[in-house]
């Protein structure tokens, strides 16, 4: 059986070699490093999926990022990064934990969710191209890979912007 929860210190280590192994890299390990160290850190949204042997298979993590446009930034959440380990996935982990940070998400009051990810994966949690709702990234990618889904309905209704993530993305 697997739980989804809120990470805790404790967790640290495993999510790092989670992301290590599931990534081959340490740039989204480290991206959770930084963020976790500043102001767009929710802690609420940094969810670990355990096994009932307390092990750490996947790891999601949602944090602030801004819509800048003409009448101002509008405040919105970055889904990134995403990790589950290899041996877990395919197995619904991923998805439940999109699922329940779709749902803190809103409890919290956050209105829209950013993401750079998969065309078949997350359209099924009601994701769509950033670009249909007026949303580009600040970077040259692909409209079907950067997409956005609305916490609240309409939430982005006549919103036109560029996303703002923070530094700590730059190194990823």
């Amino acid at each position: 059986m697997i739980t989804i929860r809120t990470e805790n210190p404790q967790d640290y280590e495993a999510i790092r070699e989670l992301n290590n192994e599931a990534f081959g890299m340490e740039n989204e390990a480290n991206l959770i490093e930084a963020i976790r160290n500043s102001t767009y850190f929710i802690k609420e949204l940094s969810l670990v999926a355990e096994t009932n042997k307390k092990e750490i298979v996947g790891h999601i993590l949602f944090s602030k990022v801004t819509i800048e446009t003409v009448n101002g930034p509008i405040v919105s959440l970055a889904l990134a990064p995403m990790a589950v380990k290899l041996k877990f996935q395919n197995k619904g982990i991923g998805s439940s934990l999109v699922k329940e940070g779709l749902q803190v998400s809103g409890k919290l009051g956050y209105t829209s969710v950013i993401v750079l990810g998969h065309p078949s994966f997350y359209p099924k949690f009601g994701f769509v191209p950033a670009v249909s709702k007026g949303i580009r990234p600040p970077f040259n990618v692909s409209d079907d890979v950067f997409m956005v889904y609305e916490v609240k309905e309409h939430a982005l209704e006549n919103v036109n912007g560029i996303v703002k993530y923070p530094d700590a993305f730059s190194n990823v």
